[in-house]
C-alpha cells in the first residue's frame, strides 16, 4: 500500500439519535491501494477471519462478478461471474459461505467460499442493494428508508426498521457494513455515508466522504459505493469504477 504525501481531512457531522450535535470525528486518510477502474463495486468486505483477504461484489447484466481480493495490494486473487442476465448487488460473509444480492431480480445467490461454487439461489421480495452480517441476523438495504434483516441460513425475511434522520425518512440506502452493533451505509448518488442504530433505525453519525479523489481521478467514475471495516476505527472506502481504494480512520480529535 502506498501512503499518501499528505493527510487529507473530511469533515464529519456526528449526530445523536435525537439531531443533536456531539464530538466531531474526522476522517483521516492513511493510505491508498489500486483498485480495478473497470469493477461496478456494490459490495465490499474484508474476511472476518482472514485480514489479508477483500471479497468484493460487482454489477451490470452479464457482467457482474463476486471477486477474491488480495487486502494488501487490491489485485484479483480469482473472480467468478454471476448466473446471465442478473445484476449482482451488495455481498457478505457468513462463515463458510458468502450471500450475494441482485438488484431486481428477485434472488439471494449463496456461494461457497472456498471454491466459489454458487450453492442456489434464494428467492428475495423486492430489491436488493446492501448486505452486511450481524451475529445472528443478515441486514438487508432495498433503496427505500428501511432496513430488512434475515436469517443467515435461510435468508427468510425476519423484519425490517424505518432509517431516520431528526424523525425524517433516509432513502436510497445502498452498500452496508455492520460493525460493533451499528450498521454503516453509503447513501446512493451522494459522498455520504450514514451509521444507523438497527433496534431503533435512527442515524446516529452522518459522514462527508466527499474529496477523496481528485478532479482528475473523478472523470469516468460513478459513486462512492464501498465500506469495509478494518479493525477499531479504521476502514476501507471505495466506488464504482473507482481507480483507488482509501484506507481511513475515524478520529474524534
Amino acid at each position: 500500500m502506498r501512503l499518501l504525501l499528505g493527510s487529507l481531512l473530511a469533515t464529519v457531522a456526528l449526530l445523536a439519535a435525537c439531531g443533536a450535535s456531539a464530538t466531531v470525528p474526522r476522517v483521516e486518510v492513511l493510505g491508498t491501494l489500486p483498485h480495478d477502474p473497470t469493477a461496478f463495486t456494490q459490495g465490499l468486505e474484508l474476511a472476518p477471519d482472514d485480514p489479508g483477504t477483500l471479497y468484493e461484489g460487482t454489477g451490470l447484466v452479464d457482467r457482474s462478478q463476486l471477486r477474491e481480493l488480495d487486502a494488501a495490494t487490491g489485485a484479483v486473487r480469482r473472480a467468478v461471474p454471476l448466473p446471465a442476465g442478473l445484476f449482482g448487488e451488495g455481498i457478505t460473509v457468513v462463515g463458510p459461505r458468502i450471500w450475494q444480492l441482485t438488484w431486481q431480480d428477485g434472488v439471494a445467490l449463496e456461494w461457497d467460499r472456498a471454491t466459489f461454487t454458487l450453492l442456489r439461489r434464494v428467492p428475495v421480495q423486492g430489491e436488493g442493494w446492501g448486505l452486511c452480517a450481524e451475529p445472528t441476523r443478515l441486514v438487508r438495504s432495498d433503496g427505500t428508508d428501511r432496513l430488512r434483516f434475515h436469517d443467515p441460513e435461510t435468508f427468510a425475511e425476519t423484519g425490517s426498521v424505518a432509517v431516520t434522520l431528526d424523525g425524517a425518512p433516509v432513502t436510497e440506502l445502498n452498500e452496508l457494513e455492520c460493525v460493533d452493533g451499528q450498521v454503516w451505509a453509503n447513501v446512493w448518488r451522494t459522498d455520504r455515508i450514514v451509521r444507523i442504530d438497527p433496534a431503533t433505525g435512527a442515524v446516529t453519525a452522518e459522514v462527508d466522504a466527499s474529496g477523496l479523489l481528485t478532479r482528475e481521478q473523478r472523470a469516468g467514475t460513478d459513486v462512492l459505493n464501498g465500506i469495509a471495516h478494518v479493525s477499531g476505527d479504521e476502514y476501507l472506502l471505495t466506488g464504482k469504477r473507482w481507480p483507488e481504494t482509501f484506507r481511513v480512520r475515524l478520529t474524534r480529535e
